[in-house]
């Protein structure tokens, strides 16, 4: 294994621009070979209604295709490089004061990075200055896991596992003013979720954001990283909900993803339409029972 991280950090040095050229030809390639990836991603993204006519739904699509490539290739030089030099990767920070505002009062802060634009860069920015406990699902393979977190373990990053134990830790991080990191739009585990509308369709969507926040008096902010043009970097934006989220968990999920679906659309080619968001797990009853 370390062999394999030597090669990656090596490889990793290679510029920005060649792994997203890189990414964005085999994000055509599988699109066109791969016809259950290409099919939920038409699918999901469509029905959407983000694009209003054949033309803008075929640009987008075509963009976005292109899009979900980039982030899949750019992980290399984000988990392999060093750390100062992935920092130097981000060329702005929009909101980054609402971070500031919560530490100064001493409120822990949620950060929700939803499946947009390159979500590993926001950790990873933001554990240069605070603490952050992550949480992660692990991979069902073991060297893909110990890969994923030599790259997100960096600066004052701690990882915590998408289980009771993680909660707990994310709990008491959170008690403690500090700020946790979680996905906002996955699907939910068994249990952990209720159906609510996510772009005019049911989404299984966890209740954790908002029992976090509602237990610890915690500060809710949606962070996203840009992905800028010709490879330019990225752009982090830091954005506060319109309002606290709701105690009751089915208003408060409702909530969360009409958030999210704003900033999606502001930013649509970006969105991994790819992931599976509708799909119901195992032992939940369907949105219509």
């Amino acid at each position: 294994m370390q062999t394999v991280q030597l090669i990656l950090r090596l490889f990793a040095r290679l510029p920005l621009r060649f792994w997203h050229t890189l990414g964005a030809l085999g994000g055509v390639l599988v699109f066109r070979f791969n016809t259950r990836y290409a099919t939920r991603l038409k699918d999901n993204l469509l029905r959407s209604g983000i694009a209003s006519d054949e033309a803008e739904q075929q640009k987008l699509l075509h963009d976005c295709v292109r899009q979900l490539g980039m982030a899949a290739a750019e992980v290399v030089p984000i988990w392999f490089r060093s750390y100062a030099d992935v920092l130097d990767l981000v060329t702005e920070c929009v909101g980054w004061e609402h971070v500031e505002d919560a530490v100064r009062g001493g409120k822990g802060v949620l950060a929700m990075t939803p499946h947009l634009g390159c979500f590993e860069i926001v950790s990873l920015y933001y554990v240069a200055r605070y603490p952050m406990a992550i949480m992660y699902k692990p991979p069902r393979q073991h060297w893909a896991e110990v890969l994923m977190c030599a790259g997100r373990d960096r600066g004052l990053a701690s990882l915590a596992t998408a289980d009771k134990k993680g909660v707990r830790i994310m709990l008491a991080a959170l008690k403690r003013g500090e700020a946790v990191g979680i996905l906002p739009d996955q699907v939910a585990s068994t249990g952990d979720g209720v159906w609510a509308s996510f772009f005019g369709r049911p989404a299984y969507t966890p209740t954790l954001p908002g029992r976090l926040a509602n237990l610890t008096g915690a500060v809710p902010l949606i962070m996203f990283g840009e992905r800028l043009a010709q490879s330019r970097g990225y752009r982090i934006h830091i954005t506060p909900l319109p309002h606290a989220l709701s105690e009751d968990k089915a208003t408060a999920t409702r909530e969360l993803n009409a958030a999210l679906e704003t900033l999606i659309r502001k930013y649509p080619a970006q969105y991994l339409w790819s992931y599976n968001r509708y799909k119901q797990p195992g032992g939940v009853a369907p949105p219509d029972a």
